[in-house]
């Protein structure tokens, strides 16, 4: 079963779904996400959907100095009635895929240690997210990039990394894109790991960097992108038109607003 669990970790999710019949062709499009499956009743809410995949925020109880206890939260909440630990018994009992985000190194080893506890039981898709460098706008702490690949692959070699850049978007101004230098700092980063890597993009900033991002996920058959929404982001459909015809779409995820309830992925 430990094999198995390592060839569904390494896979891409597109092509685990696919296999599994859950989705009818291979386009990543067609995955089902659910977000911010944080809560008791978000998890459970989840467990019981017919989504494909389920992301949930990991932080310390209490902040980046709490106790150690891995819980179900996104900041800047620092509390929960639900730990890591309860959240992982509640959905490995579903066939549906794991994301897991940090926004803090400190989280990082002790929620490992505790999926690595339950390994044999999750023969599916594993996503481990963080985002490690400034992009546009980004005002937020990143996560030390060696430190979070290096704690990752030295539990999970195989699991997808969803590696991000900060960012942030203003309706009253321009807003730029990802610019070369960003995404040849990622490209550096990542050109010795072995595993699948995603890239998540808001989707309002990627008709600004279309050159820059599909030179990106040329440099490796691993690479795709992992487009989302901000939930206040004015972006139009001709855009998402625009992403769809642009890049591969066994190579491109689409999914919707993190922080908004459970909805179709949209189909760009």
């Amino acid at each position: 079963m430990a094999d198995e669990a390592q060839g569904a970790w390494s896979e891409q999710a597109v092509d685990y779904f696919l296999r599994s019949q859950r989705i009818e062709a291979r386009d990543a499009a067609a995955v089902r996400w659910f977000h911010a499956a944080n809560s008791k009743a978000r998890a459970r809410e989840a467990a019981r959907s017919d989504v494909h995949m389920v992301e949930a925020d990991v932080v310390l109880r209490g902040g980046q100095e709490g106790n150690g206890d891995p819980i179900m939260a996104h900041p800047p909440e620092t509390d929960s009635d639900n730990t890591l630990q309860e959240w992982l018994k509640e959905i490995v009992n579903t066939d549906k895929g794991i994301k897991l985000d940090f926004k803090s190194l400190e989280a990082v080893r002790p929620s490992l240690e505790l999926l690595e506890h339950m390994k044999h039981h999750l023969r599916r898709p594993i996503w481990i997210n963080a985002d490690i460098l400034p992009g546009p706008n980004g005002s937020s702490s990143v996560v030390d990039a060696k430190g979070f690949i290096a704690t990752v692959t030295s539990f999970f070699p195989n699991v997808t990394l969803s590696l991000g850049w900060t960012t942030g978007w203003h309706p009253d101004k321009h807003n730029k894109g990802y610019d070369w230098m960003m995404v040849k700092e990622m490209a550096q980063i990542c050109n010795t790991l072995l595993q699948p890597v995603t890239f998540p993009v808001r989707a309002a900033l990627v008709r600004e960097s279309v050159s820059e991002l599909c030179w990106l996920i040329q440099q490796s058959d691993r690479y795709s992108l992992t487009v989302w929404t901000g939930k206040e982001d004015v972006y139009f459909v001709e855009d998402l038109l625009y992403i769809r015809e642009n890049f591969d779409k066994r190579r491109r995820r689409a999914v919707s607003e993190l922080r908004q309830p459970t909805r179709q992925t949209p189909h760009i």
